[in-house]
Order: structure tokens, then C-alpha cells, then sequence
């Protein structure tokens, strides 16, 4: 009875000038409708077969037993990638140019130039810094922090500059090499005279009771590097022991060690081992992180 019916709809449905055209096929009272596909549809689907066949002869695209057809153009995403670095590579050499030639005032004065080398030297301090201080320069327990302010080798572009050339007790002939003295393992002072020294030493940046032996043991021993208000001295690569910055941490400990057997960190030379537009950037990038003088 219902298929009789929905054939009765079907038959009126053609009939009717008004109705579309079905194509008899019904299902559950629903009859399809034989519409053709809009016109713009059409376009569409010309257009994209008309394009794929000009792809297809300009591009690599069908694949081949020896790999895929070359396309009229012969493009590879290598080719490509060579032509990208050539381009990168003839403008890096016209700021490599004038970073030879240039101080590093002038090339801090030279906007482009300087986000030159500034990009070159934060890739470089990733690349060959960052195991000892950090991606991000903060620096760890025993590599000093470049973020700060506080410099044991000075934070002027030229120190910054010498210190990456010839490097801290690196070997080189150039290199920064005062140290500071075992007091001790070479029994220049007892342990009593350590701790009342270490006391002192405390007592400058308000983490320990003043200790007048400890000021007198200072005084004869260590105002020479330190000076007389223990600020430390840059020429000598000696710390100012009055802030709250410390390099091998500032617990009691810390500091019996270093008076008992003293530090004696090293830093590698980068002469020989980097060219000098890279050693330049670096010392930008350094100087740029908020501690340069």
C-alpha cells in the first residue's frame, strides 16, 4: 500500500510543471530529486581540473620509479632552500663588512648594524655560552649572572670584549689570571681566624654580626684586592663583597671554602676558536642584557 502510494507521488511529482524532476528512487516516503549541480559549481570544478593540468606540467608531482617527474620548471623545495641562502647569505656579508671595519661604539650606534649583531650574538651565546650560564644568561651557582649589574672583570664594552677574546685562567697568554690565595691549605690562616674572617666578610651585606678580629684579619690580608671598604677591585678580577650578589653562594660554608681552599673558575678563551665579527656580537649581545656599562 505505501509503496503504491509514494510510486502515485512520484508519477503527480512529474507531472506537476512546478515540482522538480525526481528519478524514482524513494526511500521511507523520500523521493530524490534529479537537479542538475549549480552553474558556479561547474566553473569551480573546470577551473581546479584546468589548473592541476598546468600544476602538473610546471611542477613534480607524478610519481616515477626513479622517484617523480621533474616538472618543465625542474623546482625542488632544495633548489629553493639554496636560493633562500644564497639571498641570506650576499646580505649577512655586507653587515659583516661593516662590522670588520667599525669599533664596537660605532656599530652600537648603527641601528640596523647593531640588531645585526645583536641576532648574531644572542645565536652565538646559545651555541657556545649557555651550557655555563644559561640560555638565558642567568647564570648558575659558580657562572656569574650577566643580567646584573655586578662585574668581576668590568661590564665596558672593550672589558667584555677582552674577557671573550683571552678568557678568565684559560691558558692563553692574555688571559685574566689574578687568584685569590688558598689561606687554609697553605696555612696562612688557622680555622678559628677563618671563621672570625668569614664573620666579617657577612657582616658587610647585614648576613652576620660584625666581628672586629675578623675585620683585622681582613685588613691584613685582603684589603690589597678587596680594598679597605671591600668593594672589590675589576683590574684584579676581585668581587665587591658588600652587595648581595654572590658567585659561589653566601652561606657559611660557601664562604669557609673559598677562604679555606679559595676558587679559581675558568673561563675558555674564544680567540682562534671564533672570527672576530662573531666575538663582537657577542660581546653586544652581553653588554645589551641590562649589565653593561
Amino acid at each position: 500500500m505505501t509503496e503504491q502510494k509514494n510510486s502515485k507521488e512520484i508519477k503527480e511529482n512529474k507531472k506537476s510543471p512546478e515540482s522538480p524532476e525526481v528519478t524514482g528512487h524513494s526511500w521511507d516516503g523520500v523521493s530524490e530529486y534529479n537537479i542538475p549541480a549549480p552553474r558556479w559549481w561547474l566553473i569551480v570544478w573546470i577551473v581546479c581540473i584546468i589548473w592541476a593540468a598546468i600544476y602538473w606540467f610546471f611542477y613534480p608531482t607524478w610519481p616515477t620509479i626513479k622517484g617523480n617527474t621533474k616538472g618543465s620548471l625542474n623546482w625542488t623545495k632544495f633548489s629553493e632552500l639554496s636560493k633562500d641562502q644564497e639571498e641570506i647569505a650576499d646580505k649577512k656579508t655586507v653587515y659583516l663588512e661593516q662590522m670588520s671595519i667599525k669599533s664596537l661604539p660605532e656599530i652600537l650606534q648603527d641601528e640596523k648594524l647593531m640588531q645585526f649583531a645583536l641576532n648574531t650574538g644572542k645565536s652565538a651565546f646559545r651555541e657556545n655560552c649557555s651550557a655555563c650560564h644559561g640560555q638565558g644568561a642567568q647564570g648558575y651557582k659558580g657562572y656569574p649572572n650577566l643580567n646584573d649589574d655586578d662585574w668581576l672583570w668590568g661590564g665596558k664594552l672593550e672589558d667584555i670584549y677582552k674577557t671573550l677574546l683571552y678568557g678568565i685562567r684559560s691558558g692563553h697568554d692574555l688571559a685574566r689570571v689574578n687568584q685569590m690565595p688558598s689561606f687554609g691549605l697553605d696555612k696562612v690562616l688557622n680555622k678559628a681566624e677563618i671563621n672570625d674572617t668569614l664573620e666579617y666578610v657577612l657582616s658587610l651585606s647585614n648576613k652576620s654580626e660584625y666581628n672586629a678580629r675578623g675585620e683585622a684579619i681582613f685588613k691584613a690580608n685582603c684589603v690589597a684586592c678587596h680594598g679597605n671598604e671591600a668593594k672589590g677591585n675589576q683590574e684584579l678580577g676581585a668581587p665587591n663583597l658588600t652587595d648581595a650578589i654572590w658567585l659561589y653562594g653566601s652561606d657559611k660554608k660557601d664562604v669557609y671554602y673559598s677562604i679555606y681552599f679559595a676558587r679559581a673558575g675558568v673561563m675558555p678563551y674564544w680567540n682562534n676558536r671564533l672570527d672576530d665579527n662573531t666575538i663582537k656580537s657577542l660581546t653586544l649581545y652581553v653588554h645589551s642584557l641590562g649589565g653593561g656599562k
